[in-house]
């Protein structure tokens, strides 16, 4: 039986990952680390909130002997100050990816980035710059399995309220953006279905543009796991 790490199971991918989980026989332990609890009913689920993201010397025991985190926790670009959103996006993942690496060295890290991250850290876009710089970090470690996922825009399949004006532009605009060709973006369920299944059937890389994405969809076919 599987045990594995959830971030951002509030959120729509990482919710969408969750669920997954939750039909999956195969897995036996669920850790969810977020920001408040969502008090998910089922006796395999362990619901944790850091009271500091970057510091984890009281979780050890939850990071021991783990199959595979998925790491979705993050911000919306303009939600946050750029001082915030660097601690977010950098410090957050990397004091996660060391204490997972340090307890479970051959643990498979799944990782939510995307498009455009930037591996030279020199990019003038917030976004850009601190994801390269996660990223990188992430590769340092030399995970036995690491998942990079960098989607474009992500369509959400379930309705939510949106968070801000132009997301709502951009679900308004999906029949065109998806004209933009397999780079530009990806239904939620797509997304989370591949990062979810890439803990079982590796991926031929370790950085997965959009188009890769979803071809390692097409590629696992029937062996995914669909909701």
């Amino acid at each position: 039986m599987k045990k594995i790490l959830i971030t951002g199971a509030s959120g729509m991918i990482g919710g969408l990952i969750l669920q997954h989980a939750l039909q999956d026989d195969n897995v036996g332990d669920i850790i969810i680390f977020g920001r408040k609890l969502i008090r998910v009913d089922d006796p395999r689920v362990t619901e944790i909130v850091p009271k500091d993201f970057s510091n984890y010397e009281n979780q050890g025991d939850a990071f021991s002997n783990v199959d595979a985190a998925f790491f979705c926790l993050g911000v919306y670009t303009g939600a946050v100050s750029n001082e915030l959103f660097k601690t977010i996006t950098v410090d957050y993942t990397t004091a996660f990816a060391n204490k997972l690496k340090g307890k479970s060295p051959h643990a498979t890290f799944v990782f939510l980035s995307g498009a455009g991250a930037d591996l030279t850290e020199k990019s003038r876009v917030s976004f850009a710059k601190y994801k390269g710089i996660a990223e990188n970090h992430l590769l340092r470690l030399q995970f036995n399995n690491l998942f990079i996922f960098r989607p474009g825009y992500i369509y959400p399949v379930q309705k939510r309220k949106e968070p801000n004006f132009f997301y709502r532009l951009y679900r308004f605009l999906y029949p065109v953006i998806k004209l933009l060709g397999t780079n530009a973006s990806i239904k939620s369920t797509e997304l989370a279905e591949a990062m979810y299944a890439s803990m079982t059937i590796p991926a031929n890389r370790d950085i997965l543009e959009n188009r890769d994405i979803l071809l390692y969809l097409q590629s696992i076919g029937s062996r995914g796991i669909r909701t």
